[in-house]
């Protein structure tokens, strides 16, 4: 849950980059420094929302197999 937190922080903070960008009223190059800085925080935003698609996957498959050895220890416990 905490990585999707993060996610949505990185997804905010290229927003108000790409705001900050539409509203300065400043030379080309600062505007094309802004986009390219926008741009940088979409990867990033995709990359994080990548690494919380798979630490949920690991979850998922770690959770499944603590509860196969549960089983399994519970089945073995019953013997």
């Amino acid at each position: 849950m905490r990585l999707r937190s993060i996610g949505a922080s990185v997804a905010s903070l290229m927003l108000v980059t790409v705001i900050g960008a539409g509203c300065a009223k400043e030379d080309k190059g600062t505007a094309t420094r802004a986009e390219q800085a926008a741009t940088r925080a979409e990867d990033a935003a995709k990359r994080a929302e990548s690494a919380a698609s798979r630490v949920e996957a690991a979850s998922a498959r770690a959770e499944a197999a603590a509860e196969k050895a549960e089983r399994a220890t519970m089945h073995g416990m019953r013997k």
